[in-house]
């Protein structure tokens, strides 16, 4: 282990947070832009607009898998400068972007770039802490972290007001220069030379061949392909859902920071539940729930009255139920398929990574076309989504199947 941090606890979990928050800011902040990008570069086809978020998840999706080996290779600092050069590249593209399609490229580049400060921030974690203290910190960065998408739609709604859907991307590559000095002038590089791993692409194939095969890690990724690919979907339709199905474009940013909020609390009570009931016990549950929930969305969407208020508030319960799944199901099931991979945990972990979102994109783009103008056709991909998850998640093998009973 490296030495430890110069500069205090608080301002390195700080740092780490604003490192890793770049990834939320890059999609939340985009959401109250859709109207406005489809009015001016797609007004033919204003579903079009939400590949803006799809793209960028893409690019970061196809970024995470050369990330880790690479931080390994050349040092984390380097990583981080590079992601965070090619991530300003590709906002500054967007910003001069004349047409959907040039948008969408430079989104793509975007992703690729904020794939660096994303994982290279988690190892630097890694070089300076382990076991229960890690934990400590992860999980006090990750509290950190859920603000952004609480705060990134209000942030975005008001840089549309001043500066117009362009000069979001002006923030962005403001937010990613802050962030680099900051971490250039206070947070020395934690890899050391003689703990460096050559990046060899022949090794990367090897790991990959090694992740598809194992049964559990496979069954383990198609469940995270299910769980981001239902939480992209929410994303990409939440604000035409908000403006074209209840009337509450102006204040989407509003209601969406109240459903990131609900969501955030997921990532808390999951730290105690899983030691009691066991990461697949909970998973499952979760899954459970969010089928139960997509199927009362569906029934409302076919015979409810979504003029009224009451179909509004149960599309915002609904919206933060699905996003406090995730604190029920991404870390466990990533616990789960990382338990037989310790032997390449880095390269194991950027490969479930990249798999995982790129898929999800797969499943988010067809539900994100289909809006019709009510909830009715992501709940329904949802539905199917939280009940294939239960199928595989029922199969899978709690690697400590006896939890500690009493909750911490």
């Amino acid at each position: 282990m490296s030495a430890r941090p110069t500069l205090s606890k608080p301002e390195f979990i700080a740092l780490t947070a604003m490192l890793f928050s770049t990834i939320a800011l890059s999609i939340d902040a985009m959401l109250p832009a859709l109207p406005e990008i489809a009015a001016e570069l797609t007004p033919a086809s204003p579903n079009l607009a939400q590949l803006i978020v799809t793209s960028f998840v893409l690019g970061m999706g196809v970024g995470t898998l050369f990330t880790g080996p690479l931080a390994d290779a050349v040092g984390r600092r380097r990583v981080i400068v590079g992601g965070a050069v090619l991530y300003i590249v590709g906002a500054l593209l967007a910003w001069r972007a004349g047409s959907l399609e040039l948008l969408l490229a430079a989104r793509f580049v975007q992703g690729l770039g904020a794939a660096g400060p994303r994982i290279a921030a988690m190892a630097i974690i890694r070089d300076l802490f382990e076991g229960r203290e890690m934990a400590q910190l992860v999980s006090l960065m990750m509290m950190v972290f859920a603000l952004v998408p609480a705060l990134a739609p209000a942030m975005g709604a008001g840089i549309i007001a001043v500066a117009g859907w362009r000069g979001i991307f002006l923030a962005f590559c403001v937010f990613s220069v802050v962030s680099v000095i900051w971490l250039m002038l206070r947070q020395p590089e934690t890899l050391t030379e003689e703990r460096r791993r050559p990046f060899r692409p022949a090794k990367l194939k090897e790991g990959f061949v090694e992740v598809v095969s194992h049964p559990m890690v496979r069954l383990c990724l198609l469940a995270l392909v299910l769980t981001f690919g239902a939480l992209f979907s929410v994303l990409v339709t939440a604000q035409p859902i908000f403006d074209v199905t209840f009337g509450q474009g102006a204040n989407f940013h509003w209601w969406f920071m109240l459903i990131a909020v609900i969501g955030a609390m997921g990532n808390l009570a999951n730290a105690k539940i899983v030691m009691i009931w066991g990461m697949r016990q909970v998973a499952l549950a979760a899954f459970v729930a969010q089928a139960a929930g997509a199927g009362v969305m569906v029934l409302i969407s076919l015979f409810g009255d979504l003029g009224a208020v009451w179909a509004l508030y149960a599309y915002v319960g609904w919206a933060a139920l699905n996003f406090t799944v995730l604190g029920f199901t991404i870390g466990n099931i990533n616990a789960i398929a990382m338990s037989p991979m310790g032997h390449m945990a880095g390269m194991a972990a950027s490969i479930l990574g990249s798999m995982s979102t790129v898929g999800a994109v797969l499943v988010a783009v067809p539900l994100g076309l289909a809006f019709d103008g009510t909830p009715l056709p992501v709940a329904i991909g949802i539905l199917g989504c939280a009940g294939a998850a239960i199928f595989i998640v029922w199969g899978l093998r709690d690697p400590d199947p006896t939890p500690i009973k009493e909750p911490l």
